[in-house]
């Protein structure tokens, strides 16, 4: 930029001191040595700034070459990433269903316990009734044999003599001799 800027003020200088015209004497010119010396500068300008820019053309062409490598492997990355994805939600799916089907046996489990728990104490306590009953039965009837033997006991002595007791006991003694 800062020889852009020293040109221009050259020429404005030059332009000031002296008029610009066109000189038609083409040896006085120089334009021919301003012609062969842009040519040259060209014909090497030109294989030096090629060689530059063939280089330069082969290291984009190498980077657009590594980076569509590395995108390809990228892609190839990211489908075996979402295959493993699919296959771990596979995986969880199956761990859910069966967790699921456990969580349904275990409280079918625990149900069905409960209910012949159930059952069983309900089998029990009707066995404990009964018992607690036929208890009760004995007692009673044990309790009526005893006032009913009681009672005998005592109209029977009311109402044996002496001589009745003496009769039984001959004839009880009798029969144990026979």
């Amino acid at each position: 930029m800062d020889y852009l800027n020293q040109i221009f003020s050259i020429f404005a200088t030059y332009h000031e001191q002296q008029s610009l015209r066109f000189n038609s004497n083409f040896l006085e010119a120089n334009v021919i040595n301003i012609a062969l010396l842009l040519f040259g500068l060209i014909y090497v300008l030109k294989q030096f700034l090629g060689s530059i820019l063939v280089a330069r053309q082969e290291k984009v062409l190498s980077a657009i070459q590594e980076s569509e490598e590395r995108l390809q492997q990228a892609n190839i990355r990211l489908a075996e990433s979402e295959k493993q994805l699919a296959q771990t939600q596979i995986v969880i799916n199956q761990i859910i269903q069966e967790a699921e089907s456990i969580a349904q046996k275990v409280r079918q489990s625990i149900l069905d316990q409960g209910k012949s728990d159930i059952e069983r104490l309900t089998i029990a306590s009707k066995a404990s009734i009964s018992t607690a009953e036929s208890q009760v039965r004995q007692q009673i009837q044990q309790q009526i044999t005893a006032l009913a033997i009681s009672k005998v006991t005592l109209q029977l002595q009311n109402q044996v003599t002496s001589a009745m007791q003496a009769t039984i006991i001959d004839s009880n003694i009798a029969q144990l001799g026979e």
